[in-house]
Parts: structure tokens; sequence; C-alpha cells
């Protein structure tokens, strides 16, 4: 896996130069096109004006493919160690992460008039998860029209809010660097201890909350209930998502409140309301994220175990997280459902579930929990630091949550491009990357049936 980017990227190169023809799948195109902002993004973050002590190349990538990632993970504080023309840089690259390179590129194709080729359409569907080119142009747009509104309405009320305390241009400034990170579900700060100074200020929580939300619930969601408003008449996938982020965004909730009640290094010595901001935080940043109010190492086990399942989950399809995503966790649970009541189909608010989808939720959930696996065991040979930190730094990576138990600064060398692969792997997504590996093969042969026992 750590190879394979740069082999066939050369030979890709190597094709074109032969033929004058870029043949490659959308899959790998997109891979390509996100290395390639990474590896602009390092030579930025490189250059003695990005921060007040030159980085090493290592941390300007890890920085950098963080950014891209949509991640947060850091090991420099972006408040202390990088200059304004750093914070600059690495918050562009968040943004340009997000809404993904194709976006901008296919806004852009429209606008000058030009029709996009076959191959052009095929990367455009494979970013925007659509099987219709009749609604790419409309998606396209929704997703510039829709991020743009949300970070400029979070930008001014946190700008608002802030300015009682710092300048006018301190706080508008901080306050669209955080409106941007937010929606983007990254976690990078420019405060100290990430957001720990507002645990109990409700306008800065509910204001960062609702942006994380709102851009790890998808833009098909967002754009079906602007459409739409009016639940009767919403699509199924919007109901399920709307339903399935609410229920489990409360349960997070309570379990992590009641977990860590009488923690005194995290809940304890809060009010009640404070205790209910900092416990609502903890679990919407966990929607891969990444920000904090309260010193997440100090956590109870218990709570970094229901944290860590809320990252693997993640959130929304066509949305700024990762995870396995929402729509796969509650297919599996559908079909998990109609087996163990023995029904033929998978149903879901009366609509058939296709068998393909549920393949593809098994593949997405297996592909993902291998990654886990692998980036566990591997880190667990050159790290030293307790398992649940390393467990729970390498479901952070491939969930592109910029959580941590504080582990990542100290963390080695290898551990460090090992996170990095993680991080790359989990924002292209895991099912991406396996079909940009392998190519894909349908055989005419068809094969009788067999019994094979399971369970």
């Amino acid at each position: 896996m750590r190879n394979w980017l740069p082999i066939h990227g050369y030979q890709s190169y190597m094709r074109m130069r032969r033929t004058g023809l870029l043949r490659a799948s959308p899959p790998k195109i997109l891979a390509l096109g996100f290395f390639a902002l990474i590896a602009l993004g390092t030579l930025l973050l490189y250059l003695p004006i990005s921060a007040r002590h030159p980085l090493d190349l290592l941390s300007a990538f890890f920085m950098a493919s963080s950014a891209v990632t949509i991640t947060g993970l850091a090991v420099v504080d972006p408040a202390i160690d990088l200059t304004q023309f750093g914070q600059i840089v690495l918050i562009s690259l968040v943004q340009l992460g997000g809404l993904g390179y194709v976006t901008f590129a296919v806004v852009s194709a429209i606008t000058l008039g030009k029709r996009m080729s076959l191959r052009h359409q095929a990367l455009a569907l494979e970013a925007f998860n659509q099987t219709s080119v009749s609604k790419l142009r409309q998606t396209a747009f929704s997703v510039l029209r829709i991020s743009l509104v949300i970070e400029i309405i979070a930008a001014a009320i946190l700008a608002l809010w802030w300015a009682r305390e710092y300048p006018w241009p301190t706080a508008i400034y901080r306050g669209i660097f955080h409106a941007i990170a937010a929606f983007n579900n990254s976690g990078f700060s420019l405060f100290p201890n990430s957001l720990a100074q507002f645990v109990s200020d409700p306008v800065t929580v509910l204001t960062i909350t609702f942006a994380i939300m709102l851009g790890g619930l998808g833009f098909t969601v967002i754009s079906d209930i602007w459409r739409k408003r009016r639940w009767s008449r919403l699509q199924p996938y919007t109901r399920i998502m709307v339903l399935g982020t609410v229920i489990l965004n409360l349960v997070g909730f309570t379990a992590i409140w009641i977990l860590e009640y009488g923690n005194a290094n995290t809940l304890g010595g809060l009010t009640w309301d404070g205790q209910a901001l900092a416990a609502w935080m903890q679990t919407i940043t966990t929607r891969t994220a990444g920000f904090s109010t309260i010193d997440v190492n100090r956590m109870h086990d218990s709570s970094a175990l229901i944290m860590m399942l809320l990252m693997f989950i993640g959130g929304g399809s066509l949305s700024l997280s990762s995870g396995i995503k929402l729509g796969t966790f509650i297919v599996l649970l559908a079909a998990a459902r109609s087996y163990i009541f023995q029904r033929a189909e998978v149903v879901l608010l009366k609509r058939a579930i296709a068998p393909q989808t549920v393949q593809k939720a098994l593949a997405l959930l297996l592909v993902s929990a291998g990654l886990v696996f692998a980036g566990t065991l591997i880190m667990t040979i050159f790290e030293k630091a307790h398992f649940v930190d390393i467990l729970f730094e390498v479901i952070a990576a491939v969930s592109t949550t910029g959580l941590s138990r504080g582990i990542t600064p100290s963390l080695s060398g290898p551990s460090q491009l090992l996170l990095v692969a993680l991080m790359f792997a989990g924002r292209i997504g895991p099912l991406t990357l396996v079909y940009s590996i392998a190519t894909q093969q349908r055989s005419r042969v068809r094969y009788p049936e067999a019994d094979f026992q399971v369970g």
C-alpha cells in the first residue's frame, strides 16, 4: 500500500508521455490530485516564512497531509509554531481538500462553457458519489453554494462574539479560520489547547458543533431539506440520515456525560450546563471533526471507546466527514435485523435496499476494520505508548478525525508516515483505494452454488 501511489503515478505519467493520453481510472486521478495538493502544501509549509521556527520536511509533509485530508492531527501547534502565512496555507489546504479539487474543476469548466469529456464526467461522478451526469451541474454548484453560505454565517457569528475579547481584525481572522475548519470537519485551531477556553461558552460551542454537523450530514441531504422543507416530502435517504444523526448524537452525548460525570479531570469540575456543553462538543467532534474543549487524554477508557466507535462510523455520504459513513452503519444494522427476523429483503422506511448496497457496506466495513487492525499492529511495533492511545490515534487517522490522546507530536518518523498513509486512505475512501489498487474484472462464468457454513 505504501508504494502504490508513486508506482501507479509513474506508470500513468510514462503512459501519458508515450500516447499523449492519461489512461487512469477516476479513483486514481482523484488520488493523484490529492497527492499533488499535499506535495504543494508541503513545499509551502516548508518555506521559512511559514513557521516561526522552520519545519523539517517530515513535519511539513505531515501537516499538509492532515490539512488536505481534513483530519486535524498535528505534530506542531498551528497557533504557536506557524506564522500567519503558514496558518493561511494550512486553512487553504483544508478548504481545497474538503470541497475537493474536482468541485472547483467542474464548476470552472461549466462557467467557461466547456463540455466535459466522458472521462472527466466519470471523474466528477466518482468525486460526488453520483450516478447521473444530469445531476452533476446541480450538485457541483450546490456544494459550493451550501459551503460558502454556512461558512460565512458561522464566521460572522464567531467574529461578532469573539470581538468582545479580541480586536476586530483578530476576531474576524479567527472566526473565518475556525468556521472553515469546523464546516470541513478539520480540528485545527488558533487557540491553545484547541477550544478548551470556551468549554462553557454556549455561543462558541453551539456554532462550532452545528457547523460540524452540517458539514458531516452530506450535501445531498442538506440540499433535499432546503428544497422540500417538509418532512413528508423528503427522500427516504434524507429522513434516515437525519434520524440516524439525531439518535447517534443523543446516545453518544448521554454516554459521555454519564461516564465522565464524576471525572474531576474532565467534566467533574464544571457546572451542569458546562458539563452538557462539554459532553455535546466531544460527541459532535468525534463525527470526524477533531476539536475539543476538555483534555481527551484524561478521559476514561470507557469514554475513549465510545468516541472511537463514533469516529469509526463517521458522517454522511457526500459530506466532509469520513469513517465508514452513517449510511453504511444503518444498512448493516438493517441487514442484521432482516437476517435475525428471517426476512428476504433488507428494508428501511418501507424501501428495499439493493443487495449490491449491502455488499458494498460489508466490504467497506471489512476494509476499514482491516486498515485499523493493520495500522494498530504496525504502530505497536514502533511505539511504547498505551494500547488505547495507539488504537485511538489509528482510528482518528483512518476516520480523518483530528482528535488525539496527546501522542501525535512524540511519534517516531515511521509512525507519522503510517498516519499519513491512513489519513490519505481514509480521505479518498477505503473502497476507492481498493478499486485503485486492483483492476476490477468481471467474469461471465457462472458457478453452481454450494452450502457454506458461517457463524
